[in-house]
């Protein structure tokens, strides 16, 4: 019975090509920025608003200010922050600190390539009042990206 196998070409016997995918939530990605993000000095995420305060929208308090999108065909991401930042602090000093450490940490935990990093500086917060709903609506964008910006 072993004489038949031996004759058979093993090239008669090639087994399909086996693809491996991998889907990551954006709850993954929004943890992943929040970690990297909460390490920063001077900066803080903006917090959910007074109509999801009243409507009881808690379960993603803290990513609310975190937009990711996937673009599942290119292997990237691209995210969106909406920050406060205390006064005194350079706004493209820290755009910089956040957009790198944003970047190193989505390549080092996902392996994926991040396509864009939007930072949106909604709100200056002094010493007096670092509350967010007190303050000035003026927002101060910075963008990097390797294409041009289409995100949001």
């Amino acid at each position: 019975m072993n004489e038949k196998f031996k004759e058979i070409d093993t090239k008669e016997l090639d087994l399909p090509e086996t693809t491996f995918s991998r889907d990551i939530e954006s709850k993954v990605f929004q943890a992943i920025v929040f970690q990297a993000i909460s390490k920063i000095e001077g900066i803080h995420l903006v917090s959910k608003g007074l109509i999801d305060s009243l409507l009881g929208r808690d379960s993603q308090e803290s990513y609310s200010a975190i937009h990711v999108d996937q673009d599942q065909k290119k292997h990237s991401v691209s995210i969106k922050l909406e920050l406060n930042i205390n006064f005194g602090i350079s706004i493209p000093e820290k755009s910089e600190e956040i957009q790198t450490k944003v970047i190193e940490s989505i390549s080092t935990y996902t392996g994926l390539h991040v396509n864009c990093v939007h930072v949106v500086f909604k709100n200056i917060l002094t010493e007096d009042n670092q509350t967010d709903e007190d303050l000035d609506e003026e927002v101060l964008e910075t963008v990097t990206s390797d294409e041009e910006y289409e995100g949001f």
